[in-house]
């Protein structure tokens, strides 16, 4: 305890509120609330011995704490749940995966809006369904939305598409699209259509049957036969959807059942959704926590946590521990979802069993959990060590970069880098490189060119390059590792470890044996130098391939008269393909910046 803390700690009220505790680079690492400010905070500074483990580790970072004032426990519980969301403070029980079911969400206050999923509420006028405990449900919805009502679907902007006067897509012509953005529906209209939509999504089907039955028959006395039978399929898709809709609406039935299951140091909540006694839906949320923190306190931090902003509450939420400050707790959930909510924790009959329920598929879901992580170790890090192991390096590689060549008879040589950190791509760490020498298909060439670049690059400061690899491997056999091997000693880095991978064997080419390493094919070693190599080689092809159309397209365009770098690379811009080009009329062409009439009819002589 240090000078400051000695003294704020006397200034400390007899007051709710919430406190932060912060380390010496100004951080909070962890966020509490309290019914007393100078009772509670106090404690943590008292003997060491007198703390749980997690505890002291934590008082041992401590340099300053703050506080904020609230006026009661309640509203002190609020602002902590809400700091801890935000901050995600080291030392506090945290939930790994913050999930929150969906909800569709209606924006009312466009002139033409369509539905969108999100996963939160907010106060910002529009309309909310759900949320939605069952993804059958939702995507039955979604679909009934689609096929039954002409809305719109797309995010094309609606103004712009009128201004320009574009023509209707393709859902406009099946009819399942009203088509706003030709201008021919006005927003009254559309707004009325979805009013049929908002209703149908309430769970009122009768009113909108009884509005396309209404249309049906006029469109039948109209003798608009086909119009009529298209109503008369969407009526009575509508009346057997009806009763699959699993909007949540209040109710007394309405029940969260949670589990909280703690295994070899992993934790999780099971989570039972049941309404009107069926369970419509199940989850399960990962909780960060030391082994030391009691059940209670961990179920009253994943409760607060959670239910902070999840929309709806249920009226009951039956627990296996029940949480800390559990009065608090309900009545915090009471006031924020406007109707009284029971915390229970039952110890026997039909609640106690659909504990047990909850339970056992927490359990069956940590075993999981752990075998899918044991087997992704195995394939990523597990394999990096390996690997580390039969090649002679001291460490496991973390970054490990692999570098490879492409090209087409010599012509658009370009190369690749690909990066796996802990056996695992880290993709806005590739980088490419188009060969600027004229190596006319020699690989060496290129890969010599690539790697030093790279360094050259690192070497330099750049900072895309800074970090070194642990390990680097270069797609091919003795020759391209000989080339790594020389570009590295120029650099004065010949101890990195480097090995090369010939495609035809597998075989691992290492810099001090002349033997090739051969592995069993099943071999986790193996098989992640193998996804390293085929990255490599995707991520090569794929700027090759786009790199191959730029200069084919520029190559013929070179061909004409009054066709230079830049009309070719205007026109490349405008157009993006030789079709295009041809296809092209003389005033379209005449239109690209830089272009006049006299060369835009010798680019369209030329192809036409």
């Amino acid at each position: 305890m240090n000078d400051l803390i000695k003294e704020k700690l006397k200034l400390l009220p007899d007051l709710p509120g919430v406190y932060k505790m912060y380390d010496a680079g100004g951080n909070v690492i962890y966020v509490g609330k309290a019914i007393n400010l100078k009772n509670r905070v106090r404690q943590y500074f008292r003997s060491a011995d007198t703390l749980l483990p997690k505890v002291a580790a934590m008082v041992s970072h401590v340099v300053n704490f703050e506080y904020i004032l609230t006026s009661n426990e309640t509203e002190a519980l609020s602002l902590e749940s809400n700091l801890i969301k935000e901050l995600r403070p080291r030392y506090n029980i945290l939930l790994k995966d913050d999930k929150h079911f969906p909800y569709v969400r209606l924006n009312i206050k466009q002139d033409y809006p369509r539905f969108e999923v999100v996963r939160k509420i907010k106060n910002d006028g529009a309309r909310y369904f759900g949320p939605y405990l069952s993804s059958v449900a939702l995507r039955d919805s979604l679909t009934a939305i689609r096929e039954l009502f002409p809305v719109r679907h797309c995010k094309k902007d609606i103004k712009k598409a009128i201004d320009r006067r574009e023509r209707p897509c393709l859902m406009y012509h099946i009819g399942k699209c009203c088509a706003p953005c030709s201008g021919k529906v006005s927003r009254e209209e559309y707004h009325e259509l979805l009013t049929s939509v908002c209703s149908f999504l309430e769970g009122n089907t009768e009113s909108v049957t009884e509005l396309l039955s209404k249309k049906m028959y006029e469109a039948s006395e109209k003798m608009e036969f086909e119009r009529a039978a298209l109503l008369r399929d969407r009526i009575n898709a509508i009346k057997r959807l009806g009763e699959r809709q699993q909007v949540i609406s209040a109710s007394e039935t309405e029940r969260d059942v949670l589990a909280l299951v703690r295994k070899n140091s992993e934790s999780i909540i099971f989570a039972l959704f049941m309404r009107g006694g069926k369970v419509i839906g199940t989850e399960h949320y990962e909780i960060e926590c030391s082994d030391d923190e009691s059940n209670e306190t961990v179920m009253a931090s994943f409760m607060k946590q959670h239910y902070v902003d999840a929309g709806v509450v249920p009226r009951e939420i039956v627990v296996s521990d029940m949480p800390e400050d559990n009065e608090a707790i309900a009545l915090w959930l009471s006031e924020n979802a406007g109707h009284k909510i029971v915390l229970t924790c039952p110890q026997r009959g039909e609640k106690a069993k659909q504990i047990k329920m909850a339970y056992e598929n927490g359990a069956e879901e940590l075993d999981k959990m752990s075998e899918l992580a044991r087997r992704e170790w195995e394939r990523s890090e597990g394999a990096a060590a390996r690997l580390s192991l039969l090649i002679g390096m001291e460490t496991v590689p973390y970054r490990i970069e692999c570098f490879d060549n492409s090209h087409i008879m010599g012509r658009d040589t370009v190369a690749s880098m690909v990066v796996f950190e802990g056996g695992k791509p880290a993709k806005k760490q590739y980088r490419r490189f188009k060969i600027k020498t004229d190596v006319n298909g020699d690989d060496y060439a290129a890969m010599k060119e690539a790697l030093t670049r790279r360094f050259e690059r690192a070497k330099n400061g750049d900072e895309k390059f800074s970090v070194l690899p642990d390990l680097l491997v270069v797609d091919g056999g003795r020759g391209q590792l000989n080339v790594a091997l020389e570009v590295l000693r120029e650099f004065g880095i010949s101890d990195m470890p480097t090995i090369g991978l010939a495609e035809k064997n597998e075989e691992i080419i290492l810099p001090y044996s002349h033997e090739p390493l051969v592995l069993e094919k099943r071999d986790g070693a193996l098989h992640l130098l193998q996804r390293l190599r085929d990255e490599a080689h995707r991520f090569a092809i794929t700027y090759h391939r786009s790199m191959h159309a730029k200069t084919t397209l520029y190559s013929v365009l070179s061909e004409i008269e009054g066709i230079g770098e830049k009309r070719r690379r205007a026109l490349f811009d405008a157009f993006i393909t030789l079709d295009a080009i041809k296809a092209a009329s003389i005033e379209e062409l005449a239109a690209v910046k830089g272009m006049n009439i006299t060369v835009a009819k010798a680019v369209h002589e030329h192809f036409n």
